[in-house]
């Protein structure tokens, strides 16, 4: 029997891994100039977390879980998302306490039933921040601000953040009452999935993905209008924070996020030389999460991104090197003795250099088109007992004969010259 990869899945060979490296690397090194700290939760939680957490109306909880009994008959679920895993642990490990804001990141799989296509797998993998125990709209304008700021790192830049509010339980009632008022007359030209978001929520509406339904909403009413006195004055500060930190920011007040926690801030940060899918990150504000799954009220602020899209973005605009990263020495035997004397020069290099070598006993043409098939910085070529060394740098044909304790300076030198 031949086995392949569950649909909606897939293997991230060594030839494309180099590339979730990079990613993962800049976005650690960004969030911890930003303060936050890792946070590492379960693949699977108890099914009501998310149900409650993300919210019974949204489309993840009514068909994209994977649920599934335990031998006890409790129902558990793969994490969907991540921001109810870490309010729970949050909850659960009394982070809290001393009423600091707590700042988390991760970067792990999540999983969804959609069905697969280009970018979109059911397993897949996703970052996020989550800044919880702060009110200040200045978090929020910090978040997006990290977002700006780790798209730059990437390669990225002249991104878009485009912002709105979700409300709070205050004015959205009367929103969501507005709202069916204004679209009732059409409502039968709506999806299926849209006439019953105008039952449950009809702010759902907006994060539909059917072209006909965004053009039938194109002059709904916006919520904008509607904010009460706190939500109105917190948009203005995240306005204002912003461009104190010169980030670039568009308002769209058709902007949705498909999940209920959200309240006041929403935003996405786009990159619009990708075109309709341009959507690289979103977050927003979910002031009401932690009360809603046992906590104390404790505002919070995060946002969280598919990394599979991501990368293809940066593929498309060519922001990777055009080759892997390869090691920074091949060790090339050029006899049949100096085979067994590289293995212990290796095993000497490699405590301060990534280093390869033959195994095969290929021949010297062999083992120095192997060297340029791996991308090797410097080829060093051991003639045996008593031969000499010769170093060369791939990219440039430089050249040295170093004595058998001058490698590494010789290297050393080499990469800090200019």
């Amino acid at each position: 029997m031949k086995y392949t990869a569950p649909r909606g899945t897939q293997d991230i060979l060594p030839a494309d891994s180099w590339k979730w490296q990079r990613v993962e690397r800049v976005f650690r090194e960004t969030a911890e100039r930003f303060g936050y700290k890792e946070i590492r939760f379960p693949v699977f939680e108890e099914t009501e977390l998310f149900a409650r957490g993300i919210g019974d109306s949204t489309d993840i909880v009514r068909k994209e879980m994977y649920t599934f009994p335990d031998r006890k008959g409790r129902s558990l679920t793969l994490r969907p998302e991540g921001t109810a895993s870490v309010v729970r642990s949050f909850i659960e490990h009394s982070m809290g306490r001393g009423a600091r804001v707590t700042k988390l990141r991760y970067f792990c799989p999540m999983f969804r039933y959609e069905r697969p296509q280009a970018g979109r797998y059911r397993q897949f993998w996703q970052w996020g921040l989550e800044a919880i125990g702060s009110l200040s709209p200045a978090i929020d304008a910090e978040i997006i601000l990290f977002s700006v700021r780790y798209f730059e790192g990437l390669g990225l830049e002249r991104t878009e953040a485009r912002i709105n509010s979700a409300g709070c339980p205050s004015c959205t009632p009367a929103y969501n009452d507005l709202l069916r008022k204004e679209l009732a007359p059409r409502l039968e030209r709506f999806c299926d999935d849209c006439r019953e978001r105008y039952e449950r929520n009809p702010r759902r509406m907006f994060d539909c993905k059917n072209e006909s339904c965004q053009a039938l909403l194109s002059d709904a009413p916006s919520i904008l209008d509607a904010l009460c006195d706190e939500c109105r004055d917190h948009f203005a500060g995240v306005e204002a924070h912003l461009k104190a930190v010169s980030v670039p920011y568009v308002i769209d007040s058709g902007l949705a996020r498909g999940l209920d926690y959200y309240t006041k801030t929403i935003f996405e940060i786009h990159y619009t030389k990708l075109g309709a899918q341009s959507a690289l990150c979103g977050g927003g504000r979910y002031d009401g999460l932690t009360e809603e799954l046992g906590g104390k009220p404790t505002p919070a602020c995060g946002v969280s991104a598919g990394v599979e899209r991501l990368i293809s973005a940066l593929e498309e605009e060519g922001a990777f090197p055009n080759a892997a990263p390869g090691p920074d020495i091949y060790l090339v035997a050029g006899s049949d003795g100096a085979a067994e004397l590289n293995v212990a020069l290796a095993a000497r290099l490699r405590e301060t250099f990534s280093v390869e070598m033959d195994y095969q006993g290929r021949s010297f043409n062999k083992q120095m088109q192997e060297a340029g098939r791996m991308n090797a910085r410097f080829v060093l070529v051991n003639q045996g007992e008593g031969g000499p060394l010769k170093l060369r740098e791939a990219a440039t044909g430089w050249e040295v004969s170093p004595g058998e304790g001058e490698i590494e300076k010789a290297i050393r030198d080499r990469l800090a010259s200019p």
